[in-house]
């Protein structure tokens, strides 16, 4: 069953759409007694894959695939040294550091033939020393990949189905594509609320894309800050800019728009002086838990051996869109970013994690990548700074999951992506088990900023204890949804203005995307920081606002919310994989009633207890929030809670 087939069925309370294997046809079990039968349950199931899988191989186009993707020769079998820029391997050893490249490989598998075919499976288990049974569960992990033959040869069109494109009429635009013969997934949020309802194409040897002309005008940005030189502002070249055309991405054209200063700045501070700055001016993270960025680049900076940077880029929060937009009109931004705090820290690699839906914002950074090389900002003499620094990029393949970071670090190994238990902390025990900077696009691009002005100019915007700027992503019943760059500390109501106000009569904003919490029409008052924010019970998240006036159906809005969290539990831990499906079955019980009694209740605030105090990642700590802010506002059931 593919992992898109899973997602629709109906869910079983202790069993996870992410985590369960399918089983095998009956005919690849052996007649007599398995000699294995005195193992573990899990083994058994491995070696059945394994038998499953034995005997085939993969076409032609199927392998010169994958060989493309990992940079083989093919003339070699596929049994051969692989090159980096730095460093040679071969025999064991290059097939031990070779299970990161699984992803790319299951990608050109999934673009090559439309799915993961057994064959081409076992041929890439074999190139890269994977098991077959562990590398069928990397496949079934993603929402991308498929692992039963396609009804047909065409593309597939995803069409997102959370909030703020069902507002927007996605059912009948999924309902079009059916009639016009085009295969259709209904999934979660592409990432392009701005221009709801969107659709992401899945090609089959060819690029997948975002049709523009399917989602909507072109996506808006607005700054407060922008018009003061010295006043933060991440996107004060990028305004006015189309993100659907390539417009100034040369390295030349960055240099005027002032880029590189940040980076020849750095390097001229050197380590010690570039975190006091960043520490100075009381940067958080921007993705959404807000950690102290001076204090995480100082752990690794004083870590030992290899280390690691990370630029997280897989946006998946429903309603969240700013990373994408970053990338699209500022590649070059987020590469010279990324060697600021690679350098920094003294790490030798950086790695770009971006989302498999985001396939303009893809194109744009590896271009990007290919720039900063010739411009000499990558490679052996980094900047000129004499210490090598190179950077990766890989792509998601469709797990909200893999946002978590240690998750992320699962995910590029070339495992699930299954988020680990901490301590220990990636400042130690990150990617590949060594000292890594985990930071959202926005956090690294606040650096640049404050490298430009000083932490003293940068702390002038925003509240003492939120400093800076924030990005917000608007979209719903507003006149004008796009991405909009306000102080911290500015009131609610204000924003919304900005964005050419309510589009009727408001019925409330969920604030923080999924995992999140809805407000009410009166909190046009609350100032968007941290600190008042967390006072007030909610949460900026990583900045989504999303806003619903009196003819949304918001018992349908809570509902899916539910869903999604059902649908996206990675099933690892137990709170979390058998809550996210019961609060569903609770939230469509109350819905269909529209009243909630007091044992509901009672459960509901059960499971998020249970949810925020076992789960291993944060996915199980918030998957409750939005319902029950729901509850207590009235958007479901009765306003009992």
């Amino acid at each position: 069953m593919s992992a898109a087939a899973r997602r629709s069925s109906k869910p079983r309370p202790f069993a996870s759409t992410r985590c369960r294997l399918p089983r095998p046809p009956q005919a690849v079990y052996p007649a007599q007694p398995s000699p294995a039968a005195h193992l573990a349950p899990q083994r058994q199931v491995a070696l059945v894959a394994d038998l499953h899988f034995s005997d085939a191989e993969p076409t032609a186009s199927e392998r010169r695939a994958v060989l493309a993707a990992l940079s083989v020769d093919e003339a070699s079998d596929g049994a051969v040294v692989v090159s980096h820029p730095r460093v040679v391997r071969a025999g064991m050893q290059r097939r031990k550091q070779m299970r990161h490249l699984l992803l790319p490989a299951l990608h050109a598998l999934q673009r090559e033939a439309g799915w993961i075919s057994p064959g081409g499976l076992n041929f890439v288990g074999r190139t890269l020393g994977v098991p077959p049974a562990e590398a069928y569960g990397v496949a079934t992990f993603y929402e991308m990949f498929r692992t039963e033959a396609p009804a047909h040869e065409l593309s597939v069109r995803h069409v997102c189905v959370d909030p703020i494109c069902a507002l927007a009429g996605a059912a009948p635009l999924a309902e079009h594509l059916r009639s016009q013969g085009h295969a259709v997934h209904e999934g979660p949020c592409l990432g392009q609320c701005e221009r709801a309802p969107a659709v992401f194409i899945q090609g089959r040897r060819e690029p997948d894309r975002v049709p523009a002309d399917g989602s909507g005008p072109d996506s808006l940005l607005v700054s407060v800050t922008a018009s003061a030189p010295e006043a933060p502002s991440l996107l004060r070249h990028m305004i006015g800019r189309d993100p659907g055309h390539n417009e100034s991405m040369s390295m030349e054209a960055y240099r005027e728009r002032g880029g590189g200063t940040a980076l020849d700045t750095a390097l001229r501070l050197g380590t010690d002086e570039v975190i006091a700055q960043v520490t100075t001016a009381g940067l958080s993270g921007r993705g959404g838990a807000a950690f102290p960025t001076g204090i995480k680049w100082r752990a690794v900076a004083d870590g030992e051996g290899p280390k690691h940077v990370v630029a997280n880029i897989d946006e998946s929060e429903p309603g969240t869109f700013k990373d994408r937009l970053l990338c699209e009109l500022e590649p070059l931004a987020i590469i010279e970013s990324i060697a600021v705090a690679g350098l920094t820290v003294g790490a030798e690699h950086g790695w770009i994690y971006i989302r498999g839906e985001y396939p303009l914002a893809t194109q744009r950074l590896r271009h990007a990548i290919a720039q900063a090389h010739s411009a000499g900002w990558l490679g052996d003499d980094a900047a000129g700074s004499g210490q090598p620094f190179d950077i990766e990029l890989r792509r998601g393949a469709g797990a909200y999951i893999c946002g978590e970071e240690t998750a992320l670090f699962n995910s590029l190994e070339g495992f699930r992506g299954e988020p680990r238990n901490k301590p220990p902390f990636p400042t130690t025990h990150g990617l590949f088990g060594r000292p890594t900077v985990v930071n959202n696009p926005e956090t690294l691009l606040n650096v640049n900023e404050i490298l430009r002005i000083g932490p003293e100019a940068y702390r002038s915007v925003g509240t003492d204890g939120s400093p800076g700027t924030k990005l917000f992503c608007l979209s719903g019943h507003v006149g004008r949804p796009g991405l909009y760059e306000a102080p911290f500390g500015m009131p609610l109501g204000e924003l919304l203005g900005l964005a050419g106000g309510v589009q009727g009569t408001l019925a409330a904003v969920l604030l923080g995307g999924a995992a999140g919490s809805f407000v009410g029409p009166d909190a046009g008052g609350l100032q968007l920081s941290l600190e008042d924010t967390r006072a007030a019970g909610t949460t900026l998240g990583s900045g989504p606002v999303m806003v619903f006036n009196d003819t949304a159906d918001m018992s349908a809005v809570v509902e899916r919310l539910a869903k999604f969290f059902r649908d996206e539990s990675c099933g690892q831990c137990v709170p979390c994989r058998v809550g996210t499906v019961r609060q569903h079955e609770l939230v469509t019980q109350i819905r269909r009633t529209g009243r909630s009694t007091e044992p509901q209740r009672e459960l509901l605030g059960d499971i998020a207890d249970a949810m925020g105090d076992a789960s291993i990642c944060g996915l199980g700590h918030t998957a409750a929030s939005a319902v029950l802010s729901a509850m207590r506002l009235g958007l479901l059931g009765d306003g009992q809670l």
